[in-house]
């Protein structure tokens, strides 16, 4: 049997302190029963918006299911969800408080919601690789370099798996 090792400190030597720095695990502040009820709130909004969205595509029936079928049966779901989230507002503690760090999921949005207006009128070459470089360069904190491979690449792969091989009808430019 070995002997555990000295881990007496002896003068000049600095032992290493197994205590974390102060800060270093603290947790957010949790949000509030408003900020949770503005949440479930949007939730609720964003499954009826699909609700409507999927009602005006047809949901044809069980047998012969239309284009808006599993639009509208996702967003019954969402729908729905959104509700027990504004029911269980005020006792939901493990919801984090709004920071600045929500500002990157409001330009995600924002960049994706771009992408999607122009999508159908310049196909999805350009605005998806706009869309991937702008997300690993300025969200994802990645390299120009990689920022612009990655954006082409997901291009080309995306192209070659579901026009290519798929013959996915999207619009597109080639």
């Amino acid at each position: 049997m070995s002997n555990p090792p000295d881990t007496r400190t002896e003068p000049g030597n600095v032992q290493e302190s197994a205590v974390p720095e102060a800060g270093a695990d603290e947790h957010p502040a949790p949000a509030g029963a408003v900020s949770n009820l503005v949440v479930a709130l949007v939730v609720v909004a964003l499954g009826v918006s699909g609700l409507v969205g999927s009602l005006a595509l047809g949901l044809g029936t069980a047998a012969a299911p239309a284009a808006g079928t599993w639009p509208f049966l996702i967003s019954v779901a969402i729908t729905a969800l959104g509700v027990v989230l504004a029911v269980l507002a005020r006792r939901t503690t493990d919801a984090e408080r709004f920071s600045s760090a929500a500002w990157r999921v409001a330009a995600a949005i924002a960049t994706m919601i771009g992408f999607v207006a122009v999508i159908s009128v310049i196909g999805f070459e350009i605005p998806s690789a706009l869309l991937a470089f702008v997300w690993l360069r300025f969200l994802g904190g990645e390299s120009w370099r990689v920022s612009a491979l990655g954006g082409v690449g997901i291009v080309v792969a995306f192209y070659a798996i579901f026009v290519g091989a798929l013959n996915v009808p999207v619009p597109h430019m080639f």
